[in-house]
């Protein structure tokens, strides 16, 4: 699917919002240079009874969901939010093996990850490092011309992560600058354009979780 994307000239982006305890968000975004379109968000979260049952069923979980989303739409990169150093050592050890797990399932598939501080993020999509959850939901929803505002606010941190790297991308290619990643990059991306065509679906089993179906946000469970 990479070489029919890379011919076609669509740039896609798979952003993910690691959580400790809440749910993860993921998001994918692409442009082709003129438009930039959500293709699919969500929010994934383990059932306690789950968790209860088996201790690393939320690692597990979210690595065969990441899996899924990779395989179904090809990301050309993988953009994750850093932890967070000012939260506390257990809150940080939690979040670093979600981080882990999403490392593990991009180099399983040959994807280059990137990076970026939640301030960086922020700053990028709505201007300044101190924006509220609120606030950045609002500026996604208007870079994407989204009919609605993306829920949970997890899903909408992890469309506002892959605009940040599409945005990086942009400024790297115009200044020539080096590909800082886990693994090179495929292709850099055309200019970003703050248009939606249309959303496409993922399906995801295993967890409830919050995705588009149209125009309309609804929670879908599939247990």
């Amino acid at each position: 699917m990479s070489g029919t994307m890379e011919k076609s000239g669509w740039f896609r982006v798979l952003g993910i919002d690691p959580a400790a305890a809440g749910p993860t968000g993921y998001g994918i975004v692409e442009s082709n240079g003129r438009n930039c379109r959500m293709l699919h968000y969500g929010a994934f979260k383990v059932t306690a009874k789950r968790q209860k049952d088996f201790s690393g069923a939320a690692l597990q979980d979210i690595h065969e969901l990441l899996c899924r989303l990779i395989v179904e739409f090809s990301p050309d990169a993988m953009a994750v939010e850093n932890i967070f150093t000012a939260l506390n050592m257990r809150t940080a050890l939690r979040l670093a093996e979600v981080r882990g797990v999403v490392l593990l399932a991009a180099a399983q598939h040959g994807v280059a990850v990137h990076s970026y501080a939640p301030r960086e993020i922020k700053a990028s999509v709505a201007g300044h490092g101190h924006a509220d959850k609120r606030q950045i939901q609002t500026m996604v929803r208007a870079l994407l011309s989204m009919a609605e505002m993306p829920e949970p606010s997890d899903a909408a941190d992890a469309l506002a992560v892959a605009l940040c790297h599409l945005q990086a991308e942009q400024a790297r290619r115009r200044f020539n600058l080096p590909v800082v990643s886990s693994r090179a990059t495929r292709e850099a991306p055309p200019k970003i354009a703050a248009k939606i065509v249309g959303p496409r679906q993922a399906t995801t089993q295993g967890a409830t979780h919050v995705t588009t179906r149209g125009s309309v946000t609804r929670i879908v469970s599939t247990r």
